[in-house]
C-alpha cells in the first residue's frame, strides 16, 4: 500500500471515467438536471447533518464546496452565522433558498475567492476531479476548525450501469472511492476521522425523455436509444409526475479533520 501513489491512481480513475461519459463535461448538464435532481437528493434521508452536528454552533460560519441545490446548505444556514454555498451551475444555484445569512457564489471551487470559514464542507463532489490534491489542499486552507468530505464507497446505483451492462456484458469504468479518498488523505499527511452511512438511493426524473437524456451522457458513443429505451421501461416506476429508479441502499463515507497549516 506504501508504494502507490494515490494521487496519480485517483487521476487515473477520473479519466477513464470521464473518457467514458464525456456529456457530462457540458456545462449544461447539471442546468437541465437539476429540478430533477434537487427533487432527487430532497427526498433522501441525510445522515450527514448528524455526523456535522456536534460542530454546529450559532456563531460559525460555512463554506458548501459544490453545494448543488443546497440540500446541506439551506438547513444550516438556519443554525450558522454565515453560510458561503460555491457552486459553479447556474441552473442549480437557482433552486438553492437563499436567506440573509448565505452568499451563493457562481464559481468552481479552484476558481472560487472566499473568505475562510470555521467549518467547510464537501459532499458528492471530488468524482470528477481529477487533479484532486491542490482540491483537497483548499479545502483544508480554507477552513479553521473542521473540513468534512463525503464520498460513495459502493458504486453508484443509476440506470445507466443497467443499460451498459445490456450492451457491454460489463460494469466499466467507475468512479473514484471513499477508500481511495481516505488512503489519499493518509499519503497527504490528515488523520481524518471516519464516519459511514448507508442510506437509500432514488434517483427522479421529470419524464422518460430526460431518463433517457440522462444516461446518454454517461454512457458516450457506447449509446444505444431502443436498449436505452427499453430498460428503462422495465426498471423506472411512476411516482406522481416523475419517474423515479430504486437503486437501493449505497454506503458513503464522510472523512473530516481538523486542518493543518
Amino acid at each position: 500500500m506504501e508504494e502507490i501513489d494515490w494521487a496519480t491512481r485517483w487521476k487515473r480513475v477520473v479519466e477513464e471515467r470521464a473518457a467514458a461519459a464525456r456529456g457530462k463535461s457540458d456545462p449544461g448538464y447539471w442546468d437541465r438536471r437539476a429540478p430533477s435532481f434537487a427533487k432527487s437528493t430532497q427526498a433522501r434521508a441525510d445522515e450527514f447533518l448528524a455526523v456535522i452536528e456536534p460542530f454546529i454552533s450559532p456563531r460559525k460560519t460555512l463554506i458548501d464546496v459544490g453545494a448543488g441545490s443546497g440540500r446541506h446548505a439551506v438547513p444550516l444556514a438556519a443554525r450558522l452565522e454565515w453560510v458561503t454555498a460555491v457552486e459553479p451551475s447556474e441552473g442549480m444555484r437557482a433552486q438553492i433558498a437563499t436567506g440573509d445569512n448565505m452568499t451563493v457564489v457562481a464559481s468552481t471551487w479552484e476558481d472560487a475567492d472566499v473568505a475562510p470559514a470555521d467549518l467547510v464542507i464537501c459532499c458528492h463532489v471530488i468524482y470528477g476531479v481529477a487533479d484532486v490534491v491542490p482540491f483537497i489542499t483548499k479545502l483544508n486552507t480554507s477552513a479553521r476548525d473542521r473540513v468534512f468530505v463525503m464520498l460513495r464507497e459502493s458504486d453508484m446505483p443509476h440506470p445507466a450501469a443497467l443499460i451498459r451492462q445490456r450492451l457491454a456484458g460489463g460494469a466499466g469504468a467507475r468512479l473514484p472511492r471513499f477508500s481511495e479518498l481516505f488512503m489519499l488523505l493518509v499519503q497527504m499527511g490528515f488523520a481524518a476521522d471516519v464516519t459511514f452511512l448507508r442510506y437509500p438511493f432514488v434517483t427522479r426524473y421529470a419524464n422518460m425523455d430526460e431518463a433517457l437524456a440522462d444516461c446518454q451522457v454517461m454512457l458516450s458513443d457506447g449509446w444505444d436509444e431502443a436498449v436505452g429505451r427499453s430498460v428503462l421501461a422495465e426498471v423506472l416506476t411512476p411516482d406522481g409526475d416523475d419517474l423515479i429508479y430504486n437503486g437501493g441502499d449505497v454506503l458513503s463515507g464522510v472523512a473530516s479533520w481538523t486542518p493543518q497549516r
